[in-house]
C-alpha cells in the first residue's frame, strides 16, 4: 500500500473512489459534502435520492459506507460515510474508525485500486484534526493488515483542505513533507 499526503481539493483526486464526510441524509451538507455534490453535478443527488426512496429511507448512520456513481467527478465512485458528529455527543473514537474500514471495504468490494480520503468529523462535526489524522491512521494500517493479500487497493490519499489538517496527517502516518514537495506542492 502507497500512502499520499497532499493538500488540495477531493474533487480533484485522480483516483478510483473518493470518500464523502457526507451528511446522514444522503443529500448533500456542508464542507466536504457540498464541494463533492456540486462537482458531480446533479446525477449524484438523484442516486442519492434514489437511495432514500428505495434501501436507506432514514438515510446512512454514523461509521457505515456505500458507494454511489461520481457523477462529473474524475473518479468513478464516490463512497459516503458521515461522521460522528462530536456537537451532538457522538464522540466514540470507535465510530470514526469505523468511517475509514468501512469505506475501504466497500472501495475494495468495488475493485478500486486507489481511495482518497479527506479528514472525516474534523469540520462542522468537531473533531481535532490530530485525533481524526491518529484514528484514520490507526484504521487504515489495520485494515491492511488484515486484507492485504485480499484487496484490489494499493493506493490511499489523504487530502487535506489545510495545513493544520496536512501537518496532522503527516504525524499521524510518519511522512514528513520533502523538499521537493515544499518547493513545488504535492
Amino acid at each position: 500500500m502507497h500512502i499520499d499526503i497532499v493538500r488540495g481539493d477531493i474533487t480533484e483526486q485522480k483516483v478510483d473512489a473518493i470518500v464523502n464526510a457526507a451528511n446522514p441524509s444522503l443529500l448533500g451538507g456542508g464542507g466536504v459534502d457540498d464541494a463533492i455534490h456540486a462537482a458531480a453535478g446533479p446525477s449524484l443527488l438523484a442516486e442519492c435520492r434514489k437511495l432514500r426512496a428505495t434501501t436507506h429511507p432514514d438515510g446512512l448512520a454514523s461509521g457505515l459506507a456505500l458507494a454511489t456513481g461520481a457523477g462529473d467527478l474524475p473518479a468513478r465512485w464516490v463512497i459516503h460515510t458521515p461522521g460522528p458528529n462530536r456537537h451532538v455527543g457522538q464522540t466514540n473514537p470507535k465510530t470514526l474508525d469505523k468511517c475509514f474500514t468501512n469505506s475501504l471495504y466497500v472501495a475494495s468490494r468495488l475493485g478500486a485500486t486507489s481511495i482518497a480520503f479527506p479528514a472525516i468529523g474534523a469540520g462542522a462535526y468537531g473533531w481535532a484534526p490530530e485525533d481524526v489524522a491518529s484514528i484514520a491512521a490507526h484504521a487504515i494500517h489495520e485494515w491492511f493488515e488484515l486484507y492485504v493479500h485480499s484487496t484490489s487497493i494499493h493506493r490511499v490519499v489523504l487530502v487535506a483542505y489545510n495545513e493544520e489538517v496536512e501537518a496532522a496527517f503527516r504525524k499521524a502516518f510518519d511522512t514528513p513533507r520533502t523538499e521537493s514537495q515544499l518547493v513545488h506542492g504535492p
